[in-house]
């Protein structure tokens, strides 16, 4: 089997680690892992920001991009969930419609793909720790992914998962909204970092490394004990190729 990933801007400017991670989890699943280095956003901060025609022009690269490609993987709920939802949108009844449509079924966020396509439970990892999971929004509402990563993370050695209360509640970063209402963006991450406290988990884990940034950014400041951490960078733990 043959994947292409897709590295979400985010990650490749902010986490590289996490793309590298993706690559040595699907490599140990057995895939052959192929890179288009000419990839680059697929335009959710312009659509979301209201700026159509930036997205549809980086949405049609990104259509062109991954054409004909079996399948598409990410480590990002939040994009794939862009590209399946809103992509239809944009190209519905255009030169790229037909395009479109085949890559809106080709194309999955990571630990669907392993546990639903690949029907893998476990890489082998090993990490000794605490975790308490937090559902993004987009991955939870837009791409409708909750088991998958919990089902992962149940097969981790030594790992145990401690549920938080309330654990779809968002973070507060949504992309710009984090920018333009700061007050009510920290008050949210305030909740979501609490919440995550009251479990006595060392890690927050999650599938979208923007929300991992929130929280992150909100533990630095005021020096509380918890880290965050993304899901393959977990699954990546504790074996060697």
């Amino acid at each position: 089997m043959v994947v292409d990933i897709f590295i979400p801007c985010f990650i490749d400017q902010l986490y590289p680690e996490t793309g590298f991670s993706m690559v040595k989890v699907l490599e140990k699943a057995g895939v052959t892992v192929r890179y288009n280095k000419n990839q680059t956003c697929c335009g959710q901060l312009a659509f979301n920001s209201g700026f159509w025609d930036h997205a549809k022009s980086m949405g049609e690269k990104f259509i062109r991009d991954f054409k004909n490609c079996e399948y598409v993987v990410a480590p990002s709920a939040s994009c794939v969930g862009m590209v399946r939802n809103y992509y239809d949108e944009m190209f519905y009844n255009s030169a790229l419609h037909n395009e479109y449509r085949l890559l809106k079924k080709n194309i999955y966020e990571v630990s669907d793909f392993l546990v639903n396509v690949m029907n893998v439970r476990s890489v082998g990892a090993l990490f000794e720790h605490t975790v308490t999971f937090h559902d993004s929004c987009a991955a939870l509402r837009e791409y409708g992914l909750r088991d998958e990563p919990r089902t992962l993370l149940s097969s981790v050695r030594g790992l145990k998962l401690v549920e938080m209360e309330e654990p779809g509640t968002c973070c507060g970063f949504g992309g710009t909204f984090s920018v333009k209402h700061e007050a009510i963006s920290s008050a949210m991450a305030e909740h979501k970092v609490n919440l995550a406290l009251k479990t006595g988990a060392e890690y927050i884990v999650s599938t979208d490394s923007s929300c991992l940034m929130h929280q992150d950014a909100y533990i630095r400041r005021h020096k509380l004990p918890v880290k965050t951490i993304h899901l393959v960078d977990i699954l990546a733990s504790g074996w060697e190729l």
